[in-house]
């Protein structure tokens, strides 16, 4: 039994890790992430302008079905609420032509509508990208309804 109590005396000491062991991880992990986070975070934002992207062409289709109903885009002062919402003098309105309430851009900003757009476009919608303020690149880019 001796030589078994001794065996296990000896295995006791030696089971943990030293705290040297432990920082070499730490530094490992350490780089791993420094190296893999910019790639994953420039990844999130390339899926919001995706995202911008096919949120906008759904509110395009919904404004081209309210303008077969209705002979017209909608006017300026109105935007997008008409296409949940029944203008007042629009007797062929036939919405709502979406199914729930229109969505915020990814960055929780809301759309843009102008009517007529820009450079002799009928309409336009536009997400101003992550700054929320016209112009800028890269993720604080704008995603318009033409591009």
């Amino acid at each position: 039994m001796n030589a078994a109590m001794d065996m296990a005396r000896r295995l006791a000491g030696k089971n943990g890790f030293t705290l040297l062991e432990l920082l070499i991880v730490i530094v490992i992990l350490g780089l791993l992430a420094s190296y893999a986070g910019p790639k994953f975070l420039g990844q999130i934002g390339k899926s919001r302008t995706q995202i911008a992207r096919a949120q906008i062409d759904l509110l395009q289709k919904a404004l081209e079905q309210y303008r077969i109903d209705t002979g017209h885009y909608p006017p300026q002062a109105m935007g997008l609420a008409a296409l949940n919402a029944q203008p007042q003098n629009e007797p062929n309105w036939n919405g709502a032509y979406l199914k729930k309430r229109i969505p915020p851009d990814p960055w929780g900003f809301g759309y843009h509508y102008r009517m007529p757009g820009t450079e002799g476009r009928e309409y336009e919608v536009v997400s101003f990208g992550r700054n929320g303020e016209e112009g800028g690149e890269g993720e604080d880019g704008d995603v318009h309804s033409w591009d």
